[in-house]
């Protein structure tokens, strides 16, 4: 097919991409050339519109082995021991068929894992719908969490955390992003760059199908009236085949035959040869008659297009295949030397005897385009003047029952008992705290991993926004007692081509980069992904992040709920009263504008550091942090997870009852402690120069509020459980 503007539109490029491609290759691309580029150059592959801002972030630290730039972060948990991890999206794939989209977001990211020699022990999710209201939110729901379950189950990893969010702006583009950690021998970790001349190169595990072509091409667009017609694009997955794969992988890695090795994902074949050859600087050149297809007459542009699952790309030592299609043969998959590297710098593909592309790597990799995009910055709203006379019409039961009720805050129960969360046995806190927590096997060390996201606030004011998300991953790592060590983080906004939502990318990377720099929390790894919107409009800035901490000794770990009667309960960190883009504010009194709460990176850090001290001085016995919903929120879940009630003190703030409750000030968790220890955490906390209110003491039944109103547990467990159950089952 002969190539000209049109096609090249049509393909995603701009024009004046198209002109670029054709003066770097001296020609006019042919068809399959210009597949390649265009699946290169997309955003999702490229990085083109983001890669100038994400070099500010903040990567290396002293448990850093490897930051961006290869299939995951790699973090060092010591004893020889390292975590990979990282999180990525599916979310265009996700809407146009929720179950495969879920169920081959989570496939790819635990190939990307198990890709560097570790075996994936936890998967978590962000998961963000529109309102609930939507006639397609409820099968959306249930088609994504059927995917999520189904292809993380059939693995034998466990779902250990998450997060669902509900918001009008997600209707028309919901957001899947699935993290994924795994153990491995910091001696024994793989990488993807090819290294030495005429090298095997081997494709292993399914064969290759139509399904997924332009896959990552339709995951850099918006939505249109077209969308049902995007199907095809979306890929199949088949969980039994990646488990055959990962322990084939796994067991050729135990051996030294592999020189590079990296998952087919966005842009299968062409990215993962095309990546390879970049990073070893070198050529590759491939036979594309000996790639294993499961459908006739597949022509070279859609071999190197497809993105069936369950496939990976190995550079091998020469004299090892053999032993390698042995390993491949006994696990019953396909294994086929599909070429070799080279010394021309180019990638060459051949099919029926004829070169059918000859690519200089370097202009699919450094010389794709790279855009400073023009931006809005977003000014810090004003303060709301709330009048405070107001609240006196306000009963707080019948407002705490509405809070905990809402969408974003209710228990999500009903998703997460359909993920098998304590396969391989090692699982010793579930979905429902502030972190799940793996043991790492046959040791007393665990991984504790969190993953956050805050739309509201980052919408309100991105700069800000950023940087909350950062610190609520860091409060929920240390609410269980882990010393954090870094995060992953998937960055969902609209088209960049907008300067508004051009804007929000900008700052609320900012904010991520300054909250990561003065936590000492570096990002490892990582995803963008932008155009998620519906013709012009946009979703909220929705930045995912995923954290990960360890706890040394696995005794030591806390969980959330009350554990004795008439034990004291603190809240550390200051209360200042903030209503502003609280979900009171939101939802009880319908006003949605004004600033977030303010980000004081001081506290932040030394109010952690001071809890995860008094943890491992064994002075705890409970711990949340307050986030969404206040104080009240918080303490409610502690109540019901212990089904054990608490009476507060008489108050002596100076504020209303309501903003003290429900404000959403951050750097704030609550915690139980022992009377008898009350002299020596005070000493340690005025020491460390914390702010801490004495809130009450744990009683036996209910929740008591000023003497005056009373909840019952029960209530508080109704109000609580019942909202997803009943919503999910009408």
């Amino acid at each position: 097919m002969e190539v000209n503007e049109k096609i090249a539109l049509d393909h995603g490029l701009k024009k004046g991409e198209y002109k670029k491609i054709c003066d770097l290759l001296k020609r006019v691309p042919n068809f399959t050339e210009l597949g390649i580029f265009s699946a290169m150059w997309n955003e999702h592959c490229s990085y083109k519109s983001s890669r100038l801002h994400l070099k500010n972030l903040p990567t290396s630290g002293k448990k850093v082995i490897q930051g961006p730039g290869e299939n995951a972060g790699v973090i060092d948990i010591e004893d020889g021991d390292a975590i990979v991890f990282k999180i990525e999206s599916h979310n265009h794939p996700s809407f146009i068929e929720p179950y495969q989209g879920a169920a081959t977001g989570v496939g790819g990211i635990m190939r990307d894992v198990f890709t560097m020699g570790a075996r994936p022990i936890a998967n978590l999710n962000s998961i963000h719908f529109g309102s609930s209201q939507h006639k397609k939110t409820k099968n959306l729901l249930r088609g994504v969490v059927h995917g999520i379950g189904g292809y993380g189950n059939c693995m034998g990893v466990p779902t250990i955390a998450g997060q669902t969010s509900f918001d009008s702006s997600y209707n028309g583009n919901i957001l899947v992003n699935a993290m994924t950690l795994g153990l491995v021998k910091k001696n024994k970790i793989f990488y993807s760059k090819a290294a030495g001349l005429n090298k095997p190169v081997i494709y292993v595990g399914s064969k290759t199908g139509r399904d997924g072509i332009h896959g990552a091409s339709m995951a850099s667009a918006s939505f249109d009236e077209k969308i049902e017609e995007k199907k095809p694009t979306v890929q199949v997955g088949d969980p039994f085949t990646e488990k055959l794969l990962l322990e084939a992988c796994l067991e050729l890695m135990a051996g030294d035959s592999i020189i590079a090795i990296q998952d087919m994902g966005a842009a299968g074949l062409t990215s993962s040869s095309i990546e390879m050859a970049s990073k070893g600087n070198l050529g590759i050149e491939l036979n594309l008659n000996k790639v294993p297809c499961r459908e006739s007459k597949m022509t070279p542009y859609e071999i190197m297009l497809s993105e069936s699952q369950e496939r990976m790309l190995i550079v091998l030592e020469n004299g090892k295949e053999d032993l390698a299609k042995k390993i491949f043969d006994k696990w019953d998959l396909d294994f086929a030397v599909i070429g070799k590297t080279t010394n021309t710098k180019n990638i060459e593909l051949y099919y029926d005897e004829k070169q059918v592309a000859s690519i200089p790597i370097n202009t699919l990799v450094e010389n794709s385009p790279m855009y400073d995009r023009k931006w809005k910055k977003t000014k810090l709203p004003k303060k709301n003047l709330i009048k405070k006379e107001q609240f006196k019409k306000f009963k707080i039961k019948e407002v705490l029952n509405k809070i905990l009720s809402n969408p974003n805050v209710c228990s999500k129960e009903w998703i997460w008992q359909q993920y098998d969360h304590t396969v391989m046995g090692d699982t010793i806190q579930k979905p429902g705290g502030d972190s799940g927590v793996v043991r790492v096997h046959g040791t007393d060390k665990a991984v504790a991993a969190t993953v956050d996201s805050s739309a509201i606030y980052c919408w309100a004011h991105p700069l800000t926004g950023g940087k909350q998300v950062v610190c609520e991953s860091w409060r929920n790592l240390i609410s269980v007692g882990a010393t954090p060590i870094a995060i992953t983080n998937c960055l969902n906004f609209g088209s960049p081509e907008k300067e508004e939502n051009m804007g929000e990318f900008v700052e609320c990377v900012q904010g991520i980069g300054e909250a990561s720099e003065y936590l000492k929390f570096p990002v490892v790894s990582g995803n963008v992904s932008f155009y998620n919107q519906t013709k012009e409009i946009g979703i909220k800035p929705t930045p995912s992040i995923g954290g990960v901490g360890l706890i040394k000794n696995y005794k030591q770990m806390i969980t959330m709920d009350f554990k004795e009667i008439n034990n004291l309960v603190l809240v550390i960190g200051k209360t200042e009263g903030n209503l502003d883009q609280s979900l009171f504010a939101r939802n009880i009194l319908n006003e949605k504008n004004g600033p977030p709460p303010e980000i004081n990176l001081f506290n932040e850090k030394n109010n952690g550091e001071t809890v995860l001290q008094l943890i491992k001085g064994n002075l705890v016995r409970s711990a949340h942090d307050v986030s969404i919903g206040g104080i009240i929120t918080a303490v409610s879940k502690m109540c019901i997870k212990g089904n054990i009630g608490i009476e507060f003190d008489k108050p002596k703030y100076f504020m209303s009852e309501i903003e003290y409750l429900f404000s959403e000030d951050q750097g704030r968790y609550v915690i139980e402690i022992e009377p008898k220890n009350l002299k020596k955490v005070e000493s340690i906390l005025n020491k460390n120069s914390v702010h801490f209110d004495k809130l009450g003491k744990i009683t036996d039944k209910n929740m008591i509020i000023n003497g005056k109103t009373k909840v019952t547990i029960d209530e508080l467990r109704s109000y609580n459980t019942n909202w997803l159950k009943k919503y999910m089952s009408t």
